[in-house]
């Protein structure tokens, strides 16, 4: 091993750390090779920013005199209803969330023009939500309605909670058939009109880590603007997938459940997004620091666009329908090319992450590691699948 956390982090404190992007160790290694970009480079930094369906936020609400019991009644903030069922005091909201009175897909194809997610970035923009409760009413919480005008500042807790973050690797998006779809991938033009993809490529975190050698639960992240931790593994993590020799996965594969205080966070990296036909997202930025531990980290920290590839699926039959529908493999070199070749057709390509914001968290990592406003932390335990470095 050629260095471990803790010399890390010492070498933050003492302001001699050495920072790279992911992109920028790209060409450091072709310049110097593996060896050589590992023993100058302590950490190096990632950046994702795109759609996050599976996010949410939890709050914790000061109490309003007479007291009232939020658990088991009906709560919605901005009229998006707000999960109550935990306590209380306490109350969730996922950025799925719609109004009772969205017409949704009713009126074809919906708009979702505000959501759960529009309320988290209300909130984070400074704006006061209105809250509504009704309550049953108990003997230590008799009050059985309750509204209010609230920003941020006024709630004990915010904490944004994301079951699945991150995805490691994701389809390419295509539609075989005769009309124009709307799916989580965006719209899909007819007869191969256009693919869309989502992700940064070789700034993405867990395509730098391929094999979560460093990210475990307990890792400290970027997350929104703010500090953040991987909680646990995120929902449908594929704790074994088929990898290339690289060691990437070749389908949809590990995912993180993500935790961070809301109240850290900011706008700049926390959007509430509306993908037409489908729903109310939220778009989510989130950097980790991989720690330079050994040659084999520098290696597939320095992985590229050419390097990673993924698969094109069909999804107007093929993937509502659960069949395979895959029509090959492409680069990400070749997806920001503009244009891709599937059936013999060129296809143009559009994404829903954002490639730039990617970018940008990555450099505000690596400058908030240089200025030693952000040390690294040693995960406690490997997600289901890996094995961490430090364990090997």
């Amino acid at each position: 091993m050629l260095r471990t956390i803790e010399q890390i982090n010492a070498k933050i404190k003492a302001g001699k750390v050495v920072v790279a992007t992911a992109e920028e160790v790209v060409s450091l290694v072709k310049e110097k090779g593996v060896k050589k970009a590992a023993r100058e480079v302590d950490v190096v930094t990632t950046g994702t920013f795109g759609p996050m369906c599976s996010s949410g936020a939890y709050f914790n609400i000061k109490q309003s005199t007479p007291k009232i019991k939020l658990g088991g009644g009906r709560v919605t903030l901005n009229n998006v209803p707000a999960y109550a069922g935990w306590a209380a005091a306490d109350i969730l909201i996922g950025a799925n969330a719609l109004p009772d009175d969205d017409p949704r897909n009713a009126v074809y194809p919906g708009l979702f023009k505000y959501g759960g997610a529009h309320v988290i970035e209300d909130l984070l923009a400074g704006k006061k939500v209105r809250l509504e409760a009704k309550a049953y009413g108990t003997d230590c919480y008799p009050r059985k309605e309750y509204t209010a005008e609230i920003g941020l500042e006024d709630f004990n807790n915010a904490v944004l909670f994301n079951p699945r973050n991150c995805y490691q690797l994701y389809n390419v998006a295509v539609n075989l058939s005769e009309r124009t779809i709307y799916t989580y991938m965006g719209v899909l033009k007819s007869r191969l009109g256009n693919a869309n993809y989502s992700t940064t490529g070789a700034l993405s975190p867990l395509l730098k880590d391929p094999e979560l050698r460093t990210i475990g639960i307990g890792t400290r992240v970027f997350m929104g603007g703010g500090q953040g931790y991987v909680a646990l593994s995120g929902t449908q993590h594929v704790a074994q997938p088929e990898r290339d020799p690289n060691g990437l996965p070749m389908a949809p594969s590990a995912t993180l459940a993500l935790i961070g205080d809301l109240k850290a966070m900011n706008t700049k990296y926390v959007r509430a997004a509306s993908v037409t036909g489908y729903t109310s997202t939220l778009s989510l930025g989130v950097g980790i620091p991989i720690p330079i531990v050994d040659e084999k980290a520098m290696q597939q920290a320095a992985l590229s666009d050419e390097d990673i590839t993924y698969p094109i699926v069909e999804y107007s039959e093929s993937y509502p329908l659960g069949r395979s529908g895959n029509l090959g493999r492409v680069s990400m070199a070749q997806l920001m090319s503009g244009r891709i070749e599937v059936d013999g057709k060129k296809v143009p390509t559009g994404c829903m992450a954002s490639r730039a914001k990617g970018r940008a968290l990555a450099l505000e990592l690596k400058q908030l590691i240089a200025e030693a406003q952000f040390f690294l932390t040693q995960a406690t335990a490997a997600l289901p699948g890996a094995t961490l470095a430090w364990e090997e």
